[in-house]
């Protein structure tokens, strides 16, 4: 799943940014409204966290503009007042769900979770192919009943992989929906990522190289899950 976070605050949007990082979450960060539009015509978010009281460009017409625009990003909206009437107003500019400050980090977290499950196409909790199963709302994963002990990286590129239903991902597709935009990964993070969880998924291999092309659950695979 890949996420904006859009906060003027610097310690709070490296704080949330940081804790989704360690939930396997894909996230760019923005310190105010022009950049946030910057970054949502640069790429697609499933979820945008947006502070409602940015300076110059306010959150309001972030989020209009996402509304605006159509874009397929479901809108979290943050503000330090917790009203009636602000919580009204947020959600009429469009807004999906909103957040009063300050929050526990593990409320933003279920809420984030919950509005990628309601992305469109709709982001089912449960993912499973080939005997593996990864929960996206607990981030756990399992092979034929056997937890797997994955890394952040490795459980986001399997829910990536498991996401596409059997059909080839790219470098570039899990490079874009897994590593920050503002970090320069190349191919080869993509392999170490991927020889890494090979070995956690065990035998018959269930993770299958395309040449040329990129990766995909392994026919092979199916019939033995």
């Amino acid at each position: 799943m890949r996420v904006l976070v859009v906060e003027d605050e610097e310690f709070l949007r490296e704080m949330i940014a940081e804790g989704l990082r360690r939930d396997a979450l894909a996230v760019d960060e923005a310190g105010d409204g022009l950049e946030a539009l910057r970054r949502l015509g640069l790429g697609e978010y499933d979820v945008l966290v947006l502070d409602r009281d940015l300076p110059g460009l306010h959150g309001d017409e972030v989020c209009r503009h996402v509304v605006r625009e159509r874009l397929l990003t479901r809108v979290l909206m943050l503000t330090a007042s917790g009203t009636v009437r602000e919580r009204v107003e947020g959600l009429a500019l469009g807004a999906d769900d909103y957040l009063t400050k300050p929050f526990a980090y593990d409320e933003l977290l279920a809420r984030v979770l919950a509005l990628g499950r309601r992305a469109r196409p709709a982001l089912p909790p449960v993912l499973e192919r080939a005997g593996i199963v990864v929960d996206t709302a607990r981030r756990s994963a399992t092979r034929d009943g056997h937890r797997l002990a994955l890394s952040r990286k490795e459980f986001a590129v399997l829910e990536a992989l498991l996401r596409a239903e059997g059909a080839v991902v790219s470098n570039d597709d899990l490079i874009e929906q897994v590593w920050e935009e503002d970090t320069s990964y190349s191919t080869n993070a993509v392999r170490v990522t991927l020889s890494k969880l090979r070995a956690k998924l065990g035998e018959p291999q269930a993770v299958e190289t395309v040449p040329g092309a990129g990766y995909r659950i392994a026919a092979l695979a199916e019939g033995g899950g």
